[in-house]
């Protein structure tokens, strides 16, 4: 168990991800430089209630699990902005957590083991075929790759890219977001994910 910064978001991430913040609240503006100059990762957990910026009468409830996210590119367009593309790394569940200086959230951390490789099941190609379908759809608008909400490689044959993928860019509660990151299996996770899109039309 490790205690690490936390950076509530109102949208989980999940491991493989990608996600752009800008960052100009002081409990995160020392977070994020210092993360950038140790080249230390942070983690995201999803907001279940209140706003991810602070206010006076607000409470923030924090999701119990989260992701780890390093910064991969960063901009500093003013002395008190940051603008960062952070990529997920390992899933957490969060034991404890507590608000220090400055109101940044601090936690105890327990890793979540990795997701095996696991081939997309045939009952569930059309989740991933979806998938392929939006993506080869921003590339024919010319999406620029570093716009996109996903990031390569796309791993459209492993059951967790898929499902985790789908899991950040569907309108999910936070409370089902939560109950997928924490699933230990990644069929099981895509399996829930298909029955959302094919309630939606789009699988």
């Amino acid at each position: 168990m490790s205690l690490i910064p936390l950076f509530p978001l109102s949208n989980a991430l999940f491991p493989d991800g990608v996600v752009q913040l800008r960052i100009f609240e002081v409990r995160y503006l020392d977070m994020i430089r210092r993360s950038i100059a140790e080249n230390t990762e942070f983690g995201i957990v999803g907001l279940l209630a209140g706003s991810e910026v602070r206010s006076p009468e607000g409470e923030e409830t924090l999701s119990p699990v989260g992701t780890m996210a390093r910064v991969e590119r960063w901009e500093a367009p003013m002395p008190a902005l940051l603008e960062i593309r952070c990529r997920g790394a390992g899933r957490f569940r969060l034991r404890s957590s507590e608000v220090a200086k400055y109101g940044l959230w601090m936690g105890e951390a327990e890793p979540i083991s990795d997701d095996p490789p696991t081939p997309v099941p045939a009952t569930m190609q059309a989740s991933a075929d979806a998938l392929g379908r939006l993506v080869a759809q921003w590339q024919r608008d010319g999406v620029p790759a570093e716009r996109m909400p996903l990031a390569p490689p796309f791993r459209l044959d492993d059951c967790g890219w898929v499902a985790n993928r789908w899991c950040e860019l569907l309108p999910l509660p936070p409370d089902d977001k939560a109950t997928l990151l924490a699933l230990t299996d990644p069929v099981s996770r895509l399996a829930a994910i298909q029955d959302v899109l094919r309630g939606q039309g789009l699988a």
